[in-house]
């Protein structure tokens, strides 16, 4: 089944936002916004908050004026500050050789993850850990494709943990709204816990299910 403009419309939305955080960067991403974004989708996309910034950039890359590997300047989500924090921090001789020898030992779990995060390498990036290594990694291809399952490992888990605390609290109608936008990528990502992540996806699809209308009477913007 065809999902609604609007979903597709706030996923391709939420790509643009994180572009700084997915293996691929916009060479990724821009192929998925030009295979997803047809008009009903554009339409959507006007409505969204930037959405309008995203529309030129597809645009753009329709009409060749930018590169699939790349975005203009002016479009760059966040004024461009997620891509210029990151941009300038070289990395010593030590601590690529940590950095490697890190990568090489990881493994797709819990424990890997907590292993990664103690580098010293990684530490020293605090809570932007995962845009520094990746720009760093633009002059190690042959470790970018290896860092992209420590991303992957990460983003499963950090959504384990989002779908494990929805489920423990009382879940708002806005919430769920919510929910039912960012079900792509917990269906992506939750299959990888074996029965428990198709389990708790099933418990996270019953919570759209059960879905009232939103009403926004009233709504001061901090009601979520």
């Amino acid at each position: 089944m065809k999902a609604k403009a609007s979903t597709v419309a706030q996923k391709l939305l939420n790509l643009y936002r994180q572009e700084h955080v997915i293996f691929g960067g916009w060479a990724a991403v821009n192929r998925v916004f030009i295979a997803e974004a047809d008009d009903d989708v554009l339409r959507a996309l006007r409505e969204l908050p930037t959405g309008k910034n995203l529309i030129r950039h597809i645009e753009n890359l329709r009409s060749g004026k930018t590169p699939m590997n790349s975005i203009d300047r002016e479009l760059l989500p966040y004024g461009g500050l997620m891509a210029e924090t990151v941009a300038t921090v070289p990395l010593t001789t030590s601590e690529w050789a940590e950095l490697e020898a890190g990568i090489d030992a990881f493994t797709p779990d819990q424990a890997g993850l907590e292993r990664i995060q103690e580098l010293n390498v990684v530490k020293k990036f605090g809570d932007q850990w995962l845009v520094a290594i990746r720009a760093a990694l633009s002059e190690r291809p042959d470790l970018a494709e290896k860092w992209a399952v420590v991303n992957t490992t990460y983003r499963a888990y950090y959504l384990w943990k989002v779908a494990s605390d929805m489920l423990n609290q009382p879940l708002s109608e806005r919430a769920r709204a919510q929910l039912q936008v960012d079900m792509p990528e917990y269906e992506t990502y939750l299959p990888m816990f074996g029965q428990a992540g198709t389990e708790l996806l099933e418990k996270l699809r019953s919570f759209i299910s059960t879905m009232k209308p939103v009403d926004d009477s009233g709504n001061d913007g901090l009601n979520f």
